[in-house]
């Protein structure tokens, strides 16, 4: 497809959803979807940033999704420190530099580890921004803002919204498209300050299956769009 005839997204976010039916209608365990949509994940993500997308906004676990099965959280948090050890090369060869949203606490050790030294080490790359919300809630994003305004003391009265956004777990532009894979018609408590004016897409096809054509056909989606912001429509 031919971006340049197409209105380019500066942040895309993406809830990376449908690996456990994937395997499922497969006769797999849940353990292998999660396999299979990681594999897609790094693909995809340096795909979407060779397409002149700033910053991808990435929902691979939520606050709440440590209520699943230990089995398959152990095998969650297994997977992201295989990919933040593994992937770091080639992080560093696209110049992607990339960020976290989201709270330390129960995150295991070992996870942090290696996500803070992703972080460290690519943070002069200048290809674009992966943001992983990783143990991310939109709520809590918002709850853990206004505690460390409380805590700095500053003064609030005069704040314009850029102010508060500065106190988010990433200071990033508003998202522009917000894509869910899966079908799935809902926001989960993702992004709720960033998303307020973004464009939705809910694609049917779930995560390991989508591709770059699919992901092609969601910014040809949102060219059409006429995005308002609130505003009316006077044509």
């Amino acid at each position: 497809m031919d971006y340049s005839e197409l209105k380019i997204p500066r942040h895309v976010a993406l809830i990376v959803d449908g690996n456990g039916r994937w395997a499922k209608e497969r006769g797999m365990s849940r353990l292998r979807g999660h396999d299979a949509g990681f594999e897609n994940l790094m693909t995809l993500s340096k795909y979407i940033l060779s397409k002149g997308i700033e910053v991808l906004s990435l929902y691979v676990f939520s606050t709440e999704n440590f209520k699943r099965e230990k089995a398959e959280v152990a095998h969650l948090m297994e997977l992201f420190v295989l990919m933040y050890r593994s992937k770091l090369r080639e992080f560093q060869e696209n110049n992607i530099r990339v960020v976290f949203s989201g709270r330390d606490e129960p995150l295991p050790a070992a996870v942090i580890k290696a996500r803070d030294r992703l972080v460290a080490e690519t943070a002069n790359n200048t290809g674009g921004t992966i943001n992983f919300c990783l143990n991310y809630g939109g709520r809590a994003e918002i709850l853990d803002a206004v505690k460390k305004i409380v805590a700095s003391g500053e003064e609030v009265r005069d704040w314009q919204e850029a102010d508060f956004a500065h106190y988010l777990y990433q200071d990033l532009p508003d998202v522009d498209l917000m894509i869910r894979t899966s079908g799935e018609l809902r926001l989960s408590n993702f992004l709720l300050w960033q998303n307020s004016y973004a464009e939705f897409y809910f694609p049917k096809t779930k995560f390991p299956d989508f591709h770059e054509a699919d992901f092609d056909q969601a910014v040809l989606e949102y060219t059409k769009r006429d995005r308002r912001f609130g505003g009316i429509n006077k044509k």
